[in-house]
């Protein structure tokens, strides 16, 4: 049996009941665009968070107390031994290829001024915070290079908090209260908007001597490094072990560098995305029964033409392939019809709900397409051996 034969016999069969082909068909292509469609909300959730992460940069070493892996988790200020201070802070500018330190504070307190007040998050900060996480200042400037011990009681708005205070009228100058402790206004902060679900624009920014002072509390919640982005990290983390080690005599710390929380993140998001992409494809699996219902009934439908090609002296090998490639057939069909279907969904989604973070994963998009043909192919297997199997005398007799 020539190839041109063996494929139009296969066709043939294809479009001979072409209502149930294409039901049986159905079920690759719901299952590839399932496995498109989950992937690219996947793939999109994975981008949008490293891209949330990576936004201040990708040379920051963070420095938290306690020693994460002696107590087995992150047991915050209260597990250390001794509290990060903003003496700490300051000795680690000494350390070689950093080039900015900011300590950080946090807590929650009301904001009043101009004959409003409201609740917001303040973050107790050092002068270079700015610098360290690249943000940009809109109006006046940030915190001064005040003494990190005895800064002076400045204060730095982020738009929002701004906006609600004082509308359209300058705070630059204006004295407002935090937590009842009057501060005057030397900034605002460019919009910045939400960042993993914290609005940066609904904060204030006080010295971090006074945000200890003001939350009454012995140290730091950690302490952020910025170093030269040519500088090799390990490096510069080893400095500030060796350093903190020293002014604490023992690591009671963590020192966690950005490049290796993102390397977890990115290994969390990526099962994450082989998890959605496996689950969409249990409908390929349900698509590959259908093909081999369909299959096991065209054997039985077909019995007369196989005993006929059998006494004509097609192979076994033969009357496999030509129900081999009928299968395949059914499976690449459902395929491009699954992969036109999700691309589709996909783009629609994006254009429906452009807030929404949409990503085609082309990798899982291309094997879920070879996985389509493959189970095509796995299900015609058995229907394809029992058509070659048949004796050629009881198949036209069938017939």
């Amino acid at each position: 049996m020539r190839l041109p034969d063996l494929l139009r016999l296969s066709l043939g069969a294809l479009t001979h009941h072409p209502g149930r082909s294409l039901l049986s068909a159905l079920g690759i292509a719901v299952g590839v665009a399932a496995v498109i469609l989950l992937t690219a909300l996947g793939e999109g959730l994975h981008q949008f968070v490293l891209a949330e992460f990576t936004q201040f940069g990708t040379n920051l070493i963070a420095v938290t107390p306690g020693k994460t892996k002696t107590h087995g988790g992150a047991v915050g200020m209260f597990g250390s031994v001794r509290p990060l201070s903003l003496d700490d802070a300051q000795a680690l500018r000494q350390v070689p290829q950093v080039e900015s330190v900011c300590p950080v504070v946090q807590g929650n307190a009301e904001v009043e001024g101009f004959g409003h007040s409201r609740r917001v998050t303040v973050y107790g900060v050092g002068p270079d915070f700015a610098q360290t996480f690249r943000m940009a200042v809109a109006v006046g400037g940030f915190l001064p290079p005040d003494d990190l011990g005895s800064p002076r009681a400045f204060a730095v708005l982020g738009a929002k908090v701004r906006n609600e205070l004082f509308g359209a009228e300058n705070p630059l100058g204006v004295l407002i209260r935090v937590g009842g402790q009057r501060y005057r206004v030397v900034g605002v902060m460019a919009a910045k908007g939400q960042v993993l679900g914290f609005d940066l624009d609904d904060t204030v920014y006080l010295p971090a001597a006074r945000a200890l002072e003001l939350f009454n509390r012995e140290g730091l919640m950690e302490i952020d490094v910025a170093h030269d982005p040519d500088a090799n990290p390990e490096h510069v983390e080893a400095g500030i072990r060796r350093l903190l080690k020293a002014r604490h005599g023992g690591e009671d710390f963590t020192v966690t560098p950005q490049k290796q929380q993102l390397a977890v993140l990115d290994s969390i998001l990526g099962v994450l995305t082989f998890a959605v992409a496996a689950l969409g494809s249990i409908s390929l699996v349900v698509g590959g029964v259908g093909i081999l219902t369909l299959m096991t009934i065209t054997v039985t439908e077909r019995t007369g033409e196989i005993g006929l090609l059998n006494a004509l002296g097609a192979r076994h090998g033969q009357i496999m392939a030509l129900f081999l490639v009928e299968a395949a057939g059914l499976a690449a069909l459902g395929g491009a019809a699954g992969l036109a279907l999700g691309l589709g969904l996909a783009q629609a989604l994006h254009i429906i709900l452009p807030a929404l973070p949409v990503s085609l994963a082309w990798d899982y998009i291309l094997a879920a397409e070879g996985v389509a043909v493959g189970i095509g192919l796995a299900a015609g297997v058995a229907p394809a051996r029992k058509a070659a199997g048949l004796n050629p005398v009881e198949a036209l007799r069938a017939e």
